[in-house]
Parts: C-alpha cells; sequence; structure tokens
C-alpha cells in the first residue's frame, strides 16, 4: 500500500511538472505545484495540503511567542524580536536526542537554500548543552549553516510548552506562532520547500 501511495504522488508530480496539476486542485502534487513556482505561491498557508504532501504530524494555530531570552554562542542575550519581519523556523533539539541527530541535516539544507531577508532557521539547543558538545555535534552532522543558539535554562523552551525535543515552531513575519512540528521532520523535502514558501510569501 505504501509503495502504491509513493507511486502515486510521483505520478502526480510528474503530472504537475507537465502542467496538469491544475486540473488536480485538491491533491499534495497540484499543492507542490502551485507553491513551487505556479501562480499560486503568495497568500495563507495551506496546512492542510502540507500535512497531505507529507508532514503529517504538523499541526497550526495561532498563538504569541514568549519573550524570554536565550544567547548566542558568545553569551550575548538574543530574543525572537531580533528577528522582527522574518518568518521562523525555530527548532529546539539537545547534543543527546537521537532524532535532533536524524534531523539536523535537513534543518541545515533548508537553511542554505531558503535563510535571506524574508526567512530563518533558528536551532535552539535547550537544556544542558555545553559548546564543545555541540561544535562536535554539528560536524558529525555536517552542518555548516545554522546558528549555535542556546536556552541552557529552557525559559524560551518552557515559553512555548516544549515538552520533549525535537520540537519545530513556525512563526509567521509578524511574530505569531502559526505552526509546530512535534518530533523530526524532513525539512529539506518538496513539501517542508513548499511550506516554508508559503510562510514568507506577502498574503
Amino acid at each position: 500500500m505504501r509503495l502504491r501511495s509513493i507511486a502515486l504522488y510521483t505520478s502526480l508530480l510528474f503530472a504537475a511538472n507537465l502542467g496538469l496539476a491544475g486540473s488536480l486542485p485538491g491533491t499534495p502534487a497540484g499543492w507542490l505545484a502551485g507553491v513551487l513556482g505556479g501562480p499560486a505561491a503568495a497568500g495563507p498557508v495551506d496546512w492542510q495540503g502540507a500535512r497531505d504532501a507529507g508532514l503529517t504530524k504538523l499541526t497550526d494555530g495561532v498563538a504569541d511567542v514568549p519573550d524570554a531570552t536565550f544567547t548566542d554562542a558568545d553569551g550575548n542575550p538574543v530574543t525572537l524580536a531580533d528577528y522582527q519581519g522574518k518568518a521562523l523556523l525555530v527548532n529546539f533539539w539537545a547534543t543527546w536526542c537521537a532524532p535532533c541527530r536524524e534531523e539536523m541535516p535537513s534543518l541545515d539544507k533548508l537553511a542554505a537554500e531558503r535563510n535571506g531577508d524574508d526567512f530563518q532557521v533558528l536551532t535552539i539547543a535547550a537544556g544542558r548543552n555545553p559548546l564543545p558538545a555541540i561544535r562536535k555535534f554539528f560536524e558529525e552532522t555536517g552542518v555548516t549553516d545554522l546558528p549555535i543558539l542556546l536556552d541552557a535554562r529552557m525559559q524560551l523552551a518552557r515559553g512555548f510548552g516544549v515538552m520533549a525535543m525535537p520540537v519545530s515552531i513556525l512563526i509567521d513575519a509578524e511574530g505569531r506562532e502559526v505552526g509546530r512540528m512535534i518530533g523530526d521532520a524532513d525539512w529539506a523535502s518538496p513539501a517542508a520547500l513548499a511550506l516554508v514558501d508559503q510562510l514568507r510569501a506577502p498574503d
């Protein structure tokens, strides 16, 4: 059954590339085609489309974000307000977290492909994560485009209600939480790239 689903999605994606996705507006392929280069790129985020396209654990809902302070690798204070005007993917992780190790390379690839004036990936190590351990983790997972940020007292993580890791919080350009993923995800997948493109597009 899984193989049949993969084959179906592959066929739909080929149809999208051939310009046939417009006749399939309710399918994951139609959603991806519109976001990844079609005229429907701007506008509200299609959360259900993202779930249907593979981000099954994604939830959505608007909420205020906490104003707790975290730090950069040099110990300087940082807040999410410092990124005002950008859409953000804020990922809480830890060096001892096995799913974080699996997820981190895709976050690095997302940052390399999408970070800019309108979007930023922030990876925040929550809890006790010594800098040498973080640097070793990044080296072992091949990370080159992600920041070292620390929430040692877990003030920001607790403000978001993070109970386990990894958790990724999606924040719009107005500084509101609009979605989250509990658990790891492939953030370099076509579904994730399409979601980010919608998040950073103007309404």
